[in-house]
């Protein structure tokens, strides 16, 4: 990077992301998003992804820095050195999920996923789901409270949460979880090609309503679910040496 960088910062509503905001700003100088060589992202985990997804057709690369809670797709924040640390910042590239969903009335919902697609229960009785893997059925019924596809980004997200295995960043792999499980009981879930399509089927929709939820955009009373990766659309994201999300997601389960 050089001294002349230029730099959008952008702050969810949190008083002290907004504080960090007008002090970075008044530090560095600021322009319009479109004008931005880097893009600078003050909050937690879930403004980054609001912001990934807010300038997915921006080339400027995005840089986090903490100013919510668990932040782990964010650096560490400071104003100082604020070039310094762009320098030496180390670069990663992710793919989202996109997903296709068709409701009980007809309606079709696709939406973008940048950690994982989520099917859920949406009622008082558990979801029972069908599993497709590019177009042949791997679990007849699965009963359950949901199910979801992670990326490896996505990884530690939801998805460690219910049990599910942590995967490298560089891994071309996608991490099928299912949460709290009845039947089969001990189904531990499927690490599956970054390039296969995954269906879910939702079986006596009527009775077990469930619904679908890519990133917080969600659709109520599903009877299927696609979810494919989207090559064709990069988020580039800058870590500061050492603090990589393939490094995090290796420190992460000896933690």
């Amino acid at each position: 990077m050089q001294e002349r960088t230029k730099f959008c910062f952008l702050a969810s509503n949190a008083p002290v992301a907004q504080d960090a905001r007008r002090a970075l700003s008044d530090r560095y100088g600021a322009v319009d998003l479109g004008e931005a060589d880097v893009i600078v992202a003050l909050g937690g985990d879930g403004f980054m992804l609001q912001t990934l997804h807010g300038t997915q057709n921006i080339p400027a690369p995005v840089y986090g820095m903490n100013c919510g809670t668990i932040g782990f797709l964010m650096n560490e924040y400071s104003e100082v050195a604020l070039i310094e640390r762009l320098q030496a910042a180390q670069e990663e590239v992710i793919h989202p999920l996109r997903m296709r969903a068709i409701a009980a009335d007809g309606t079709v919902t696709e939406a973008l996923a940048i950690n994982e697609v989520s099917l859920l229960r949406a009622g008082s009785q558990a979801a029972k789901l069908r599993i497709s893997v590019d177009g042949k059925v791997r679990l007849e019924e699965l009963v359950c409270d949901g199910a979801l596809l992670a990326t490896p980004a996505g990884s530690t997200a939801y998805n460690y949460s219910a049990h599910g295995p942590i995967l490298p960043i560089g891994s071309d792999v996608l991490a099928l979880t299912a949460m709290s499980a009845f039947r089969p009981r001990r189904w531990r879930g499927a690490l599956l090609p970054m390039a296969a399509k995954v269906r879910f089927d939702v079986l006596e929709s009527g009775k077990r309503p469930v619904m679908a939820d890519a990133d917080s955009r969600s659709s109520q009373l599903v009877v299927s679910v696609e979810i494919e990766s989207e090559p064709s659309i990069s988020h580039r994201i800058l870590f500061d040496p050492g603090h990589g999300l393939e490094e995090r997601l290796i420190s992460e389960q000896f933690t």
